[in-house]
């Protein structure tokens, strides 16, 4: 039996008291109207599920109502059986099925015939919403699960999977996943909040799972009074903890196709990110442990370093520095290998090492720019990298400094800031180098190198940010690293930079 609400139009009241004792009877909820705008305006009032219309009404003819009911959308879709003791011929029957009459009984009409019509129509109607909401609802799963792939962060995936999810269902959800340290995320509602918040201990195989909880093991989400929850929870691997999305029990179609279906794409994205996220941890470590660990101490000078891989990529850079003590002199190196991959890590770990090596040898920045760029040209004849290059004499501020393609150094003296021009080619093209460039740093005189990912931006003319950095730097701060720091953030604001940045500035006390 079909449990529904029927809507029973007939002026005449003895018909309509048997139409209405057979489906009460059978198990229908019934209402009565006995005119076409009572019955319109009833369709307005209350949630029906069947219209039995009778043809001739004192106001309008059946036929009217019936074409209102289908075309009008404020009534829904709505089924209506059409009786009649008066228009029986073919061609009434044909206009009544003509104008959106799902079946037309013609009376005398037994009530095992009304009762199985009234089924079967309903039946019919109900799985063509089933069908609809079905189709409705896996079109919004695939802008979801679009929407969860292009999340740059968990966070974000998780807020787009709530998000999408009370589209879907409309109502409340919860989706629960775990970061790649261990920390326990949900979101809820749209727009989305983000918390720390853990599933209670549940056990969940590799798969999928389904179960029906009680709403107070999910009191993120508001649920209403009386409703339950339907949790849909995917794992991928047996050591990666489950995902979760939590839904109103009422919005669940038999076996919950569409919310399994939500969970196990949660899952994917989940764990992609993860193994993103582990990446790129890794990957800066890696970076990191290519860098110099610590900074040398030399009286007379004070020194601030900074660096800061990119946030949009798993890669290891090309960015380094340098800052070595040979006998008597400060050794500063700043550069940046093309590329973004373990392989450009790797020529700047072997650039690096060869200027250090040359260093020590006691070449001069010029003549260890040119042995390096022989080194590479032999070793590394595919590669090239950018390379600024230094040596201090504390005592009297003398510098020899030579550079290979790479960005001017900025000196600042008394308030006033200059871009030096050590001029080169870079690293790993058969040119002439350039003569070396000879000055002195003045008590109080700051002197910064850094790398491109400071100023450059895809939309910006570089000498725009040649200025920007020229701005910031005419304060320096007592301490170098905060002053380091402070260009940082205020040349590339709060948005995730593209490329890996390396700073470093010398203060000749």
């Amino acid at each position: 039996m079909i449990a529904a609400t029927v809507l029973v139009v007939d002026d005449s009241a003895t018909k309509r008291y048997l139409l209405v004792s057979w489906l009460t009877r059978a198990g229908f909820t019934v209402l009565e109207a006995e005119t076409g705008g009572e019955a319109l305006t009833r369709l307005l009032e209350v949630e029906v599920d069947l219209v039995v219309l009778d043809v001739k009404l004192p106001d309008m003819n059946g036929f009217d109502v019936c074409e209102k009911i289908k075309t009008d959308h404020r009534y829904g879709v709505l089924p209506v059986i059409h009786v009649s003791a008066h228009a029986v011929d073919v061609n009434d029957r044909t206009q009544g099925l003509n104008r959106g009459a799902d079946a037309y009984l013609v009376e005398p009409i037994e009530p095992d015939e009304l009762i199985a019509t009234a089924q079967a129509v309903l039946r019919y109607y109900r799985a063509r919403q089933r069908a609809e909401l079905l189709a409705e609802r896996s079109l919004r799963l695939a802008e979801t699960t679009l929407a969860i792939n292009s999340a740059p962060t968990l966070p974000a995936l998780l807020a787009a999977a709530a998000e999408g999810a009370c589209d879907i269902f409309g109502g409340p959800v919860v989706v629960v996943a775990e970061t790649s340290e261990g920390e326990s995320l949900a979101a809820v509602g749209k727009p989305a909040s983000v918390r720390r918040w853990a599933v209670p201990g549940h056990r969940v195989a590799v798969g999928s799972l389904l179960r029906t909880d009680d709403p107070a093991d999910w009191e993120l989400a508001e649920w209403p009074p009386g409703e339950t929850v339907t949790v849909a929870a995917a794992r991928l691997r047996i050591d990666r903890p489950p995902v979760y999305v939590a839904a109103p029990g009422s919005s669940q179609t038999a076996g919950s196709p569409v919310l399994r279906q939500l969970s196990q794409a949660v899952a994917a994205a989940v764990e992609a990110q993860r193994s993103f996220d582990e990446e790129h941890r890794i990957a800066v470590t890696l970076q990191r442990s290519l860098l110099q660990a610590r900074l040398p101490e030399v009286p007379g000078l004070d020194l601030g370093v900074l660096y800061e891989p990119a946030g949009a990529q798993t890669e290891v850079g090309g960015d380094f520095y340098e800052l070595t003590v040979l006998n008597d002199r400060l050794l500063v190196a700043i550069g940046d290998v093309a590329g973004h991959s373990l392989h450009a890590a790797t020529v700047m770990a072997e650039i690096r090492h060869a200027v250090r090596a040359y260093a020590v040898e006691g070449h001069s920045p010029g003549a260890v720019l040119e042995l390096v760029n022989r080194f590479m040209r032999t070793v590394l004849p595919t590669d090239s990298a950018t390379l600024c290059l230094l040596t201090l004499e504390p005592g009297t501020g003398r510098i020899r400094m030579a550079g290979a393609g790479h960005l001017p150094p900025l000196l600042h003296v008394d308030g006033r800031v200059e871009f030096l021009q050590p001029r080169g080619p870079l690293l790993g093209i058969g040119a002439p180098r350039r003569e070396e460039l000879e000055l002195t740093l003045p008590p109080g005189g700051t002197l910064v190198l850094y790398t491109d990912g400071l100023i450059e931006r895809r939309d910006v003319d570089i000498d725009e940010g040649l200025r920007a950095l020229a701005a910031a730097s005419a304060e320096v701060e007592p301490d170098l690293g905060v002053f380091c720091r402070r260009l940082l953030t205020q040349l590339t604001g709060a948005k995730e930079q593209a490329d890996d940045i390396a700073v470093v500035a010398v203060r000749r006390r």
